[in-house]
């Protein structure tokens, strides 16, 4: 078979460049941190058997982080997150129905609801901050602190540019 002149024949370049190896490590990542959260004792015990089973997603890691201390209006939250309001409107629905957050009246403005995590949100919270703590730990050992660093300075200057 032969190839148009201005159709590349090398193709490995789409199996290493830096935005598939950044899409492997963040799932490595997360991957890592809801296995550690699915076995720590001072997570709630339904929410640590649904990190287990596999229902708790990466989806679902987006509440976790994004979602403020004080609460988050659905609309700021799914902005926060990169997703559409639908869509995290439906993740905020399982949340919830799990016991991970609540929705509130919005004491600025009657029409809306905030969302808010509940003690055992927060106990989660708590959770994945220690196992994104071990996970960034574990990082720096396989691939040596002065890397470790090199790689968070390296994204912290790409995601403000």
């Amino acid at each position: 078979m032969e190839f148009p002149q201005d159709v590349p024949t090398e193709d490995g370049w789409r199996q290493t460049h830096l935005g598939r190896l950044l899409g492997h490590a963040m799932r490595r990542f997360d991957g890592r941190v809801l296995h550690l959260m699915a076995h720590d004792p001072e997570v709630p015990l339904a929410l640590s058997n649904l990190a287990a089973r596999g229902q708790v997603s990466a989806a679902h890691v987006h509440i976790t982080r994004h979602l403020a201390l004080g609460g988050s209006r659905l609309q700021d939250l799914a902005d926060s997150a990169g997703m559409s309001k639908q869509a995290m409107g439906k993740l905020v629905d399982q949340c919830e129905a799990w016991g991970l957050v609540t929705r509130e009246a919005d004491a600025r403005d009657g029409r809306a609801k905030r969302v808010r995590f509940t003690p055992a949100g927060l106990a989660w919270l708590h959770g994945f901050e220690r196992a994104v703590r071990q996970a960034e730990d574990e990082l720096r050992q396989a691939v040596g602190a002065e890397v470790a660093t090199v790689i968070a300075l390296g994204l912290e200057a790409y995601v403000s540019a």
